[in-house]
C-alpha cells in the first residue's frame, strides 16, 4: 500500500513543530507518513532566522522575515517553553526570563537538531500554486527550486500551510506622506534602531511591534519617539522621551498633524500597522480569509480548514502563546492525518467553530484574551498526547507580565519567572536590560563566566 504523503509549506516554528510531532510518533514506534517540507529561505526558523536583507532576497523573492537586531523576547520565555525540551536541557544552566533573539533561535534549533528533521526540508524552495483534485483526493503543488531556477510539481494527500502571517505588510496611506522628506518604512523592513539615533521618530500603530520598536529606539538613542494610535493607546506609563498621540491625519512636508489638533516635525516614520494573511499560492476556495485575531473563522480546532479538511493551517492565530501552542496544534494535526483523531461531520465542526467565535466576540480585556487562548490550548491538549504542561500557571505568568509592562515598560524584562516544565527559577541577567546594548548569544550566556575569569586573573596578578 502506498504511503500517505504530507506536504508542509514553511519551516518556521509552526512547520518545525509539525516535523517534531511526526518524529515523536516515529520514536514511539509508529509508521509515519512520507513528509516533505518546503522552505523558501536558506535556513529554518521563519521569523527567528534574521536577515539583513529587506525588499527581495538573493533569488528575487519577497523577504519573509520581519526580525530586527537587538530584539529581546517581549514575553517571559517560561510562557513559550516546549514541554518536551526545556531551557534547562538546552542551556545546561538557568538563564534569564527574557533572552535576545539569537538565544531563542538557538533554543528552537536545539530541539530540531536533536530530532534530526533537516532531511525532511527542501530549502530555497517556494510554493507557486496549489490545486486539489476531489476525485483522487490529492493536492498538486507547483514549486520553484530557487537555487537552480527549476519549476516542478508534486502530489500530496494532505497539505499543511505553516507560512506564517507576519510577513506581508499592511501599509496605509496618509495624505501628504509622498512629500515627507525623511525615511518612511514599515516595521517589516526595520532592521534595528541604529539609523534613528538622535532623530525625532514617529511610529504609527499601537501593537506589540509599535511598543517594542518605540522602546528599542528610545533605548538606543532616538531623540524622541511619538506613537500615534487609531482606536486605543497602548496606555502604559511611558518614560520621558516617549509619548502617545491620537491618529495621524496628514503630513505637510516634515510636519505631521494629528486628530487632536496637535502637530510636530519628524525625521522618520515607521508604520507598525500590522500584516495581512496572504497566501498567493492558494486558489480562492482554499484561502484562509481572516484578520489577525485569536480564533480565525473556517478552521476547526483552529487548524483544519472546514470546507476541505485535508488542508491544515498552523499558527494563524493572534498570539499570546507561541511555540507551545504551535506544538499542541501540530500534535493534533498529526493524529488526524495518521487516522488517530476522527473528525465529526462538517455541520458539527461548524457548530464548534461558531462556539469559539461567539466566545471570542465577548472578550474585552487583555486578561480575557489570555484566558481564551489558555482554554483553546487546554482543548487541544485534551485531544492529543502532547506532553502536558501547567497551562493555568502559564496564564498567571502572562497576566503578571501584562502588569509588569504597565508598571514600567523599560524594566519589565528584568523580572524573573519559574518554569512550569522543570520548576527552575530564572536567573537575573547580569546586566539590566536598558543598559545591555549587546544582544549576542556570547555576551548573554558567557558574560558571567568571563567576568569571573577576569576577576580570578586579577587576583593571581595581585598575588
Amino acid at each position: 500500500m502506498k504511503k500517505t504523503r504530507i506536504g508542509i509549506i514553511g519551516a518556521g516554528p509552526s512547520g518545525l513543530a509539525q516535523l517534531r510531532a511526526f518524529e515523536a510518533a516515529k520514536k514511539e514506534g509508529h509508521d509515519v507518513p512520507e513528509i516533505v517540507c518546503f522552505e523558501k529561505q536558506s535556513n529554518w526558523g521563519g521569523m527567528w532566522n534574521y536577515s539583513w536583507r529587506t525588499g527581495v532576497g538573493k533569488y528575487g523573492e519577497p523577504i519573509h522575515g520581519s526580525m530586527y537586531k537587538y530584539l529581546w523576547s517581549n514575553g517571559p520565555k517560561e510562557c513559550l517553553e516546549f514541554s518536551d525540551y526545556s531551557f534547562d536541557e538546552h542551556f545546561k544552566k538557568p538563564i534569564s526570563s527574557y533572552p535576545p533573539r539569537p538565544v531563542l533561535f538557538d533554543y528552537i534549533q536545539g530541539r530540531i537538531k536533536k530530532n534530526k528533521v533537516r532531511d525532511y526540508i527542501r530549502f530555497d524552495t517556494t510554493a507557486r500554486w496549489v490545486s486539489y483534485d476531489e476525485d483522487v483526493k490529492k493536492f498538486t503543488v507547483v514549486l520553484d527550486d530557487l537555487k537552480i531556477d527549476k519549476t516542478y510539481s508534486e502530489e500530496f494527500d494532505y497539505l499543511i500551510v505553516a507560512s506564517g502571517h507576519f510577513s506581508t505588510p499592511n501599509m496605509p496611506y496618509f495624505k501628504g506622506i509622498e512629500n515627507f522628506p525623511g525615511q518612511v518604512m514599515h516595521a517589516h523592513d526595520f532592521r534595528g534602531a541604529d539609523p534613528f539615533k538622535n532623530q525625532n521618530l514617529l511610529i504609527i500603530g499601537s501593537s506589540y511591534s509599535a511598543e517594542d520598536i518605540g522602546v528599542q529606539c528610545h533605548k538606543h538613542g532616538a531623540n524622541s519617539v511619538t506613537l500615534s494610535y487609531r482606536s486605543n493607546p497602548i496606555g502604559v506609563n511611558w518614560p520621558e522621551g516617549i509619548k502617545e498621540v491620537p491618529l495621524l491625519t496628514h503630513f505637510e512636508n516634515d510636519t505631521a498633524f494629528f486628530k487632536d489638533g496637535t502637530s510636530e516635525k519628524f525625521d522618520a516614520v515607521i508604520m507598525c500597522t500590522g500584516y495581512q494573511h496572504k497566501f498567493p499560492f492558494l486558489p480562492d476556495e482554499m484561502r484562509l480569509k481572516t484578520k489577525n485575531n485569536l480564533y480565525p473563522d473556517h478552521l476547526y480546532k483552529g487548524i483544519i480548514f472546514n470546507k476541505l479538511p485535508r488542508l491544515i493551517y498552523l499558527g494563524m492565530q493572534d498570539q499570546y502563546y507561541t511555540f507551545n501552542m504551535f506544538d499542541t496544534q501540530a500534535w493534533l494535526a498529526r493524529d488526524y492525518m495518521m487516522g488517530n483523531f476522527k473528525l465529526p461531520s462538517k455541520a458539527e465542526r461548524r457548530l464548534d467553530i461558531d462556539k469559539w467565535l461567539e466566545e471570542n466576540d465577548k472578550l474585552t480585556s487583555s486578561f480575557d484574551h489570555v484566558d481564551f487562548q489558555t482554554a483553546y490550548i487546554q482543548d487541544l491538549l485534551a485531544l492529543s498526547n502532547y506532553p502536558d504542561f501547567n497551562v493555568d500557571k502559564v496564564a498567571v505568568m502572562f497576566k503578571e507580565w501584562l502588569k509588569d509592562k504597565d508598571e514600567n515598560i523599560l524594566t519589565y524584562r528584568d523580572k524573573t519567572y519559574q518554569s512550569v516544565v522543570t520548576g527552575t527559577m530564572a536567573e537575573t541577567h547580569h546586566t539590566e536590560w536598558m543598559d545591555e546594548l549587546d544582544d549576542s548569544k556570547e555576551r548573554y550566556l558567557y558574560q558571567d563566566e568571563s567576568e569571573e575569569m577576569l576577576s580570578e586573573k586579577s587576583e593571581i596578578t595581585a598575588i
